[in-house]
């Protein structure tokens, strides 16, 4: 995988994918050239000695005390060390280092006053994979990530513990084994790293990304379910789209007839089918999943902005070397993003269920019950139907949009907040839930493809049936069906599935 080079233009939605999938991040001289004069700025204000908010003040509801410059060292390592205050299970590694990857995007913009020797050493701990442990509650979402963000600063200076090679230690131990040293923070600089809404974007963007996969997924089951239960491709025609105008709708239409193009079972009967519409599971799929995709696209490019953007206080202006207050750092579009994806992926999984509820019912699908060849001795699909609509209402419960709510903190300094980071902390469990509902899906319609033998799908579906043929056999009797639907799932969450259909047949995000 390709590093990603910042060079301080905003990066680009597949950028950011890459990272969230693990490449690496590298500054460009021009980026440490913008730092030095951010961090210039905050030198020559402390050497006048003016009282400046998070320079040499006292923080949130004590910005009014006035810090001695002998202190201003200790402030911001105590700031740091006393809003290390998280609690939970810890972030995974993937999110924690896609939160490193932000907050250097974030703090090489230059206007948040650090030096360059802190940013290289957040870089060369993203590089050296020193992961922070970063419990994963304790943000509301306000005035920064705090909690989780003070974690990762904590590390930089040396205090708490991070992952070495997979391996946890005490982080001093873990910075010397990658041949770094802890940082001696400078004014403004725990200040900068705690501010910033980097840990609710990381958890957002890792599940979009998710979620992309997921959906791209979703497309090719439901078009083998389609064809599993023999419906029309009819009601994807380009005309009925273009009538109504959303993109989305349009884009998922376009991708269901290249994937049923050519298919034998659907020409066998294009002609003599006396069934006049087919259940909304099938036959509304780009409403619903153009819709869904209309919406992740919106969230996207929220977060794209949020990825690229300064979202620490104060901000420093080095064209006139004034430091401003703000309240960038409130994660409201982060929230919006988040439970906007969740109703995404809520309605992405519910549709997959429908179609699985429908293929198990012979009244509606025409094959045999739970689609098992001797129903009775065996109960086939049974279970792994109820399975996938245990997780559906899983995924609706978790739906309910976090933004809405709010919270005062600070002694009502910070009076209305996000909840951000609940919003998006839920969202890599719902993308799970709903793979493993694709992946049952995947099950369900080759299955169902299989009693259409010796007529077949199109060649983009054929190749699907094939890979999961590979894999996990025709259910021929009763077996466990857990291993079957973990390895189908896999093959959702990998982009093994997308991979042998055609990423060029699937709308994406950035498309």
């Amino acid at each position: 995988m390709t590093d990603i080079t910042f060079a301080g233009d905003a990066l680009p939605l597949s950028a950011w994918r890459a990272l969230a999938r693990g490449a690496g991040l590298s500054l460009s001289p021009a980026v440490l050239t913008r730092v030095d004069e951010g961090a210039a700025v905050v030198a020559a204000i402390v050497k006048k000695g003016e009282a400046v908010y998070g320079i040499n003040t006292g923080f949130g509801k004590l910005a009014n005390v006035r810090i001695a410059d002998r202190d201003l060292e200790t402030l911001q390592r105590n700031l740091v060390l006393s809003h290390a205050a998280g609690v939970g299970d810890l972030v995974p590694a993937r999110v924690a280092r896609l939160m490193m990857a932000l907050k250097i995007v974030s703090l090489g913009r230059g206007a948040s006053g650090v030096r360059h020797q802190t940013l290289q050493l957040l870089s060369g701990m993203l590089a050296g994979n020193v992961i922070p442990a970063i419990p994963a509650q304790g943000s509301v979402g306000a005035s920064g990530d705090l909690a989780p963000l003070a974690h990762l600063a904590a590390a930089m200076i040396g205090e708490g513990d991070a992952f070495y090679g997979g391996e946890r230690m005490p982080a001093v131990y873990a910075l010397g084994r990658a041949g770094l040293e802890p940082v001696v923070l400078g004014p403004k600089e725990g200040l900068a790293l705690l501010n910033g809404t980097q840990f609710s974007t990381a958890q957002a963007l890792t599940a979009l990304f998710e979620i992309e996969r997921v959906f791209q997924s979703a497309l090719i089951t439901g078009a083998l379910a389609t064809d599993a239960a023999r419906g029309s491709d009819t009601p994807f025609d380009a005309r009925i789209q273009s009538l109504r105008g959303h993109r989305g709708q349009i884009d998922v239409a376009a991708a269901l007839r290249e994937l049923m193009d050519g298919s034998g079972i659907r020409a066998s009967h294009r002609n003599i089918d006396d069934r006049i519409q087919d259940p909304y599971c099938l036959r509304c799929q780009p409403q619903v999943m153009g819709a869904a995709l209309d919406v992740m696209r919106q969230a996207a490019e929220t977060l794209a902005i949020e990825a690229n953007g300064v979202s620490d206080n104060p901000l420093v202006m080095t064209d006139n070397g004034e430091v401003i207050s703000g309240g960038n750092f409130h994660a409201e579009p982060v929230a919006f993003a988040a439970d906007m994806l969740a109703l995404a992926i809520c309605e992405i999984g519910s549709l997959a269920e429908r179609r699985v509820a429908m293929l198990t019912d012979p009244a509606l699908s025409g094959l045999p019950a739970f689609l098992t060849p001797q129903p009775g001795l065996n109960s086939g699909f049974m279970i792994a139907q109820v399975t996938a609509a245990a997780l559906v209402s899983e995924n609706k419960q978790k739906a309910m949009p976090a933004s809405v709510d709010s919270i005062p903190t600070s002694a009502n300094q910070e009076d209305h907040v996000s909840m951000a980071a609940h919003g998006a902390r839920r969202l890599i469990g719902m993308a799970r839930n709903a793979a493993h509902v694709a992946g049952i899906e995947l099950l369900a319609a080759a299955q169902g493809c299989d009693f259409h033998v010796p007529l077949v799908s199109s060649p983009a579906l054929e190749r699907a049936r094939t890979l999961l043929r590979r894999h996990v056999p025709k259910l021929e009797a009763d077996r466990k069906m857990a291993p079957d639907i973990e390895t189908a799932t896999e093959l959702v969450t990998t982009g093994a599935l997308i991979d042998v259909v055609g990423n060029d047949l699937l709308p994406a995000l950035d498309s």
